[in-house]
């Protein structure tokens, strides 16, 4: 069982990794979702702890649609991730209709190889959570980051269920949204799943800052 923590500064970072996590995504621009940290943050970070630092591809806010010239800047930043050492990277492209962009992604995995990579939840807007399962495995995806195709995990359980099972070791369904010490128990007997992600924000003022207390609490569940 292995707890991910969303860290937008290096106090996160360290504060995970001192408390238990597994992996650490690293982001910037919390308000906007997360977008792609620099280059000093995501060295600091991999200099700073000893777990697994798996930084957002994000070249900006809004859509996930990109066009070719977005892609290069994807691209240089995947391999800037690759050029530090980073274990994975956390991106995510759809096509117009809000399915995956499998052709994307299966570029964006061979510019990544041989870090991980993981789907973030762009996933949940596809129209049928299924069949976009089916186009990350086959455009080589380690993981998927969901909450079911809803707002938050615990409203979307049963279909993360259906998604652990119809995945079958193939990919790594990772519940993610609103993840916290009160219903992490229900989540890991309800769907399943060997991986969680929670921000485990402890405030939401101008520095989101993680919360020791919360992510000792979600890995020690994890760990009965």
């Amino acid at each position: 069982m292995l707890l991910e923590v969303c860290a937008y500064n290096i106090q996160s970072c360290i504060v995970a990794a001192q408390n238990g996590a597994g992996r650490i995504e690293l982001c910037a621009e919390p308000l906007q979702g997360g977008t792609t940290p620099s280059y000093g943050l995501i060295r600091k970070a991999m200099e700073s702890v000893n777990i697994p630092v798996f930084p957002i591809i994000r070249p900006r806010g809004g859509n996930f649609v990109y066009d070719d010239l977005e892609m290069e800047i994807i691209r240089e930043d995947i391999l800037m991730c690759r050029q530090l050492g980073c274990q994975g990277i956390s991106t995510g492209v759809s096509l117009p209709d809000g399915r995956i962009d499998g052709a994307r992604m299966q570029q964006i995995n061979e510019w990544a190889s041989p870090m991980k990579l993981t789907c973030h939840k762009v996933f949940d807007a596809a129209p049928d959570l299924f069949e976009a399962l089916e186009t990350l495995i086959n455009a080589g995806c380690d993981r998927i980051l969901t909450s079911g195709g809803m707002p938050t995990a615990m409203l979307g359980l049963s279909q993360l269920e259906s998604l652990v099972r119809q995945a079958n070791g193939r990919i790594c369904i990772m519940p993610g949204g609103s993840v916290r010490p009160e219903n992490l128990a229900a989540l890991r007997q309800g769907t399943g799943a060997t991986e969680f992600h929670s921000s485990g924000i402890t405030q939401k003022d101008t520095h989101y800052m993680a919360d020791p207390a919360a992510i000792q609490a979600m890995v020690a569940i994890l760990g009965k």
